[in-house]
């Protein structure tokens, strides 16, 4: 959590802490349009009806009231009301629908956005968060190599982000129609629910998800097992998630004729192309990992969750999947898929597990020094002329004694300071002082390049 905030859930980060959440975006942002992804921005808010419908987390929303209607808010239906959105795929689906007519197909877009989620505040989880997102939407159908393509994408970002203290990231991949087949295999009906329960494994164990399993969804002892054995299914390549999930089905008697195996069929069919395609192009990057079950209700085929190497205690950085319902207009539907990196809980982990730092605060290069305020006007025209030139450029507030202007220049990490000439003094010159070295030099405004080594606003990580 940031220093200093007082509201739990809600960070604010301090200057230099800002500087590392916009490198990580700006590199996002480079590595999704190297990529040919669309950049677009949603509004804030959305319809109840499209919030609430869309699993779990719909119970987590901030819904929205003006003062006057403080104390009124029964008198409107909450699908009548308006609420902040809690990721930005329910958004997406909403505006691909709405502006159908002006999109290319399939729509590749990344958006990196604010959300809102009333959950428990803890390290790394927020209530107000950003969100890094990719997706590509088809018009009536989307192609499956798409769900290659997402987590490759991810992990080639979350690879540059490596330069900032973040470990080695690992797509862990599942798809619903394998788990549903299995589960109907096995004589259950509540799919929906045991797979929420699944996604659960991580938080709270095996023993309480058999449990609910048992309590809540109609399991008996065995299958609750069974569902278990299967989540417990790792394979680095398609052949051995063939041959383990085979054996598995005829451990439980899930007949290979049967309508259900053909089911699961199906999505195992998806997830080995996806776990050898992806192998073929980054090898380790995307493994088939059958616990990977994803809470939110609108996925239907593909879904991924992603971990770093040695942070088993931050969970998923980046999760999503493929959602064929989520729009449609009318008996046309806009089949999807999509990856979302949460990315406050990826720069808190930078900033304070990492050691991710910014070299210095402010972007400018160089701070014009002011011999006294008669003089301003002069200090203000060499840093427009910089400027002018492409570098950045900030004057000194006061015309204080040189002393405290150049320690208030290395306070904000500005490498150089600008002495204006002495008019009063023949043949004068202006001058910069690198404060990192102590080297001052003549200067002329038209021609001075600042060293790239020092004038660069850079992220490093200590050792």
């Amino acid at each position: 959590m940031a220093k200093g905030a007082s509201i739990s859930g809600f960070p604010e980060w301090l200057p230099s802490e800002r500087v590392v959440e916009q490198r990580v975006i700006d590199t996002l942002r480079e590595v999704f349009e190297l990529n040919g992804f669309i950049g677009i921005e949603t509004r804030a808010v959305e319809q109840g009806s499209s919030l609430l419908k869309k699993g779990e987390t719909s119970k987590e929303i901030y819904l929205l009231s003006r003062l006057q209607e403080v104390g009124h808010e029964s008198d409107t239906p909450i699908e009548d009301r308006l609420g902040l959105h809690f990721d930005l795929t329910v958004p997406l689906s909403r505006y691909v629908v709405e502006h159908s007519g002006d999109l290319a197909f399939p729509f590749k877009r990344w958006q990196i956005q604010k959300v809102w989620r009333g959950e428990r505040p803890q390290e790394g989880r927020f209530r107000e968060f950003v969100q890094a997102d990719i997706d590509v939407i088809g018009n009536g159908d989307l192609p499956d190599h798409y769900e290659v393509e997402l987590p490759l994408v991810m992990v080639s970002a979350l690879e540059r982000l490596r330069e900032f203290g973040l470990p080695k990231a690992t797509v862990h991949a599942n798809n619903r129609k394998l788990s549903e087949g299995f589960y109907r295999g096995l004589g259950l009906n509540d799919i929906e629910g045991v797979l929420r329960e699944i996604d659960k494994l991580d938080k709270i164990g095996a023993d309480e998800v058999a449990k609910l399993l048992v309590e809540g969804c109609g399991a008996n002892e065995n299958q609750a097992r069974a569902c278990l054995e299967l989540a417990e299914l790792t394979a680095a390549d398609g052949a051995e998630l063939s041959s383990k999930f085979d054996a598995l089905c005829e451990k439980h008697d899930i007949a290979n004729d049967s309508e259900a195996y053909a089911l699961a069929r199906q999505g195992l069919d998806t997830l080995a192309m996806i776990v050898d395609e992806a192998a073929r192009i980054r090898p380790g990057s995307v493994i088939a990992d059958l616990k990977i079950a994803r809470g939110l209700d609108y996925y239907t085929g593909s879904v991924y969750e992603t971990f770093l190497d040695g942070a088993a205690s931050l969970g998923s950085i980046c999760s999503g999947g493929r959602y064929d319902n989520l729009a449609s207009q009318g008996s046309k539907k806009y089949p999807g898929v999509g990856l979302s990196i949460g990315l406050s809980r990826l720069v808190s982990y930078m900033l304070h597990t990492a050691g991710a730092h910014a070299n210095r605060v402010s972007p400018a290069s160089v701070l014009v020094a002011v011999w006294n305020e008669e003089d301003r006007s002069a200090s203000n025209l060499i840093a427009n002329q910089l400027r002018a030139r492409g570098i950045a450029a900030d004057v000194a507030p006061t015309a204080a004694k040189l002393g405290k202007q150049i320690k208030y220049a290395d306070k904000l990490g500005i490498p150089y300071v600008w002495f204006p000439a002495d008019e009063s003094a023949q043949d004068a010159s202006d001058e910069v002082k690198n404060i990192i070295t102590g080297d001052q030099h003549p200067a002329d405004v038209q021609s001075w390049e600042p060293d790239t080594v020092y004038a660069q606003q850079t992220v490093t990580v200590e050792a």
